[in-house]
């Protein structure tokens, strides 16, 4: 589809700008927000905020409303973006390393990228995908992350049901023609599976407002300005300025919105992540973002 060809322009564009830029020392608040900044610029949409996970940090944390935290010295981090036109979103994602070291440990992740896109194609099993993935990364003497996957993708909806496993779990439902996948192979020097961090920084709409709840104002705005999609407190801040913070934590108890809590690599390993979004033909996985070829 034409829109993919132009979200994966987009996505591409934003992923050079990131890794262009990020140094150490670099203020994590300031990537994030330059790099969101540069998605609408194209034309396009976040499809959630910008996450920028350092080290033993696997997924799910973006900069906090007046974040202080920079990019540490030797450190290997993922910048996972996304971008949607109408609802219609791709994913993606590098790891830039700053130490030579963990070189090895994201070729882990871009050999297993490789690996399930030349297995992907109608009929094939997802397990089988997983296992081609877990064979890569393991080659490499690392472990794959088991607890997270890539995904499939519909309109407005990131995580749609069925899963690309990171290793062989047994799933035999099949890849169709016309899926739309987020593959997104995590490896690590670490235990394999990631827990749950005391910090939540992303979150997303349960339900639609009413107008009779006192939120009705914020759940409104998110509503029509995000919709269904992840989104940070920091979009918030121009509309509601200083009291985000408070508004945030009453909708969250409330049950109004669900929180993504920052997911840390169990034994503390480090983490590398690579992924793209691959539209399923009859002949096989094309790459929306091939951001392979930019890691190369």
């Amino acid at each position: 589809m034409r829109i993919y060809e132009r979200l994966g322009v987009i996505a591409r564009d934003a992923l050079n700008y990131a890794m262009s830029m990020v140094e150490p020392g670099m203020p994590i608040l300031e990537l994030c927000e330059r790099v969101e900044n540069r998605i609408r610029q194209s034309g396009a949409k976040p499809a959630f905020p910008v996450n920028v996970s350092v080290n033993e940090v696997a997924a799910h944390y973006t900069a906090t409303i007046g974040d202080k935290s920079v990019i540490p010295k030797g450190a290997i981090v993922k910048i996972d973006l996304g971008a949607h036109i109408d609802g219609y979103i791709v994913d993606t994602a590098v790891t830039v390393t700053f130490n030579p070291m963990y070189n090895q440990l994201v070729k882990s992740s871009m050999k297993a990228l490789e690996a399930a896109q030349l297995i992907m194609k109608p009929g094939v099993t997802l397990t089988s995908v997983g296992a081609q993935i877990e064979r890569a990364i393991r080659s490499f003497g690392f472990k794959p992350i088991k607890n997270l996957s890539g995904h499939l993708i519909r309109k407005y909806v990131l995580h749609a049901g069925k899963s690309i496993p990171n290793y062989d779990n047994g799933d035999k439902q099949k890849i169709v023609e016309g899926e739309v996948y987020a593959v997104e192979p995590f490896s690590t020097n670490g235990a394999g599976y990631v827990d749950d961090g005391p910090q939540v920084t992303i979150y997303h709409l349960l339900k639609n407002p009413s107008p009779t709840d006192p939120h009705y104002d914020v759940l409104s705005y998110i509503s029509s300005e995000i919709g269904p999609l992840p989104f940070t407190p920091r979009w918030l801040v121009p509309r509601f300025g200083d009291k985000v913070g408070d508004l945030i934590n009453e909708l969250y108890v409330k049950g109004h919105i669900y929180g993504y809590p920052v997911l840390i690599e169990h034994g503390k390993g480090l983490v590398a992540q690579v992924e793209d979004t691959f539209m399923i033909t009859r002949d096989g996985a094309i790459p929306v973002v091939n951001v392979l070829s930019l890691l190369k």
